[in-house]
């Protein structure tokens, strides 16, 4: 039986996993001059990585596409059974999770050694032509044929233990490195975008948890690495169970985070002063808080809480909060993400 003081650990715990995955996947956001001042530095192979640019409309079509595949997996597990879509998921995140670690590995690998040693390894690629044009093209260094076998080796363990022996570390690796690579490569365009992400899965959230049974069930029913756990005691036995948090209350307010990064490097690059981060704070600390709140209903009230209630608020209220004190609202608020180089001080729509 857990106690209060395992609980409070536990959700201490589940608190700090999630601001890792932010804070390493807004870094990982950032453009290569600004992962280079945060010693994060980037590679050649990652020249013709293009990253999805969410815009306004994409954002108000979120909770549309979110509610017709959460009630399509609610009709599928209430009519079919969960074991075949269980079974079907499980392979696909097997696969997924098989590249997603192995793009870490290869990151942290790279933040390690620095660029220069990076850049001194062999480099390879594999390009695939049509009439002349690249229509598939891979880069790699040595290190990463290295990682490759050790990437393959969560996903693995994860597939083939039982249910009851899957261990709660494997969930969290290949969860850690889902909402690592999401957040590096599903960028918002704008603050306006931001907003209306938030707000939009703010009103999904509430309905599928408090107006129907289809959040928990569907929640409590899928067995993929979807969700962050911690053991619901502070000696990190599993006897109690765990506390548990879905990838998208860490993925979709981490996009605003990293966003919020994103505009602070902006800054930087027009003033051409220190690389100071206000945005990104004020929204880390509003996500902290926020996930606090969470925590604490649920806890009180011992039911489920949609976290985006607590969390998208308290995001989007951060921004306006540190812009109207900075002077910089509307400046933030007509912002527009795009590529720029140090001392392209031009670039404000």
């Amino acid at each position: 039986m857990a106690t209060e003081v395992d609980l409070i650990a536990s959700y201490a715990g589940l608190l700090s996993l999630a601001c890792i995955c932010i804070y390493t996947g807004a870094f990982a956001s950032l453009p290569r001059a600004g992962r280079a001042e945060n010693n994060t530095d980037s590679d050649d192979e990652d020249e013709d990585e293009q990253p999805e640019l969410l815009s306004v409309e994409d954002a108000w079509l979120f909770p549309i596409i979110g509610s017709v595949v959460l009630f399509g997996l609610f009709v599928v597990i209430k009519y079919f059974g969960k074991e075949w879509i269980n079974w079907l998921l499980g392979w696909y995140f097997s696969i997924a999770g098989i590249g997603s670690v192995w793009k870490s590995l290869v990151s942290l690998t790279r933040y390690v050694l620095g660029n220069e040693q990076w850049r001194r390894f062999e480099r390879f690629s594999v390009h695939v032509k049509r009439r002349g044009v690249d229509i598939f093209s891979l880069k790699w260094r040595t290190p990463s044929l290295i990682l490759f076998p050790l990437s393959v080796i969560p996903s693995a363990l994860y597939r083939y233990s039982s249910a009851s022996r899957r261990s709660a570390l494997l969930t969290d690796v290949l969860s850690m490195t889902f909402c690592h690579n999401a957040l590096s490569l599903l960028k918002l365009d704008s603050f306006k975008t931001g907003t209306a992400l938030l707000s939009g899965l703010f009103i999904y959230d509430i309905w599928w948890v408090f107006g129907t049974p289809v959040m928990v069930e569907v929640a409590t029913k899928l067995d993929v690495p979807i969700k962050l756990l911690w053991p619901k005691s502070i000696n990190f036995s599993d006897e109690s169970g765990f506390t548990l948090l879905g990838l998208g209350d860490v993925v979709i307010p981490g996009c605003f985070v990293a966003l919020a990064l994103r505009f602070d490097h902006h800054r930087y690059l027009k003033k051409g002063k220190a690389f100071s981060k206000p945005y990104f704070y004020a929204s880390l600390l509003a996500y902290i808080l926020g996930l606090v709140a969470t925590m604490s209903v649920m806890h009180i009230f011992k039911a489920a809480q949609p976290a985006l209630l607590y969390l998208s608020p308290a995001c989007i209220l951060s921004f306006v909060a540190t812009a109207s004190v900075r002077g910089e609202l509307s400046e933030a608020w007509n912002w527009i993400d795009e590529p720029e180089t140090e001392g392209d001080g031009k670039k404000q729509n």
